[in-house]
């Protein structure tokens, strides 16, 4: 299934999150926090501005994001869990 996000809403998939600490110790799911960080898998089309124009988004299709804890919401797609959020929820891109 595809989804495409409207207007100024972006589909991020989380990173996956570690499950040993830098020592060594194996972390339970319980004790993980959910990971700030993403790529994004698919944009809207930009932001309605108040003259009806549609400004587009600073972020693209494959960009990594950091974004905060509880920004979005988690949705189920194909068996794999995703986020959808609006661009300003996007706090910034990762450059490597």
């Amino acid at each position: 299934m595809q989804v495409r996000p409207l207007h100024d809403r972006v589909l991020v998939k989380r990173s996956t999150e570690e499950e040993r600490s830098k020592g060594g110790i194996i972390i339970p799911d319980t004790a993980k926090e959910k990971p700030i960080q993403g790529e994004v898998i698919a944009v809207g089309q930009g932001r309605v501005t108040e003259d009806g124009k549609i400004r587009p988004l600073d972020v693209k299709k494959g960009d990594k994001i950091l974004f905060g804890k509880y920004s979005g919401t988690e949705i189920k797609i194909d068996g794999e869990d995703f986020l959808m959020m609006r661009e300003e929820d996007i706090l910034g891109v990762l450059n490597s």
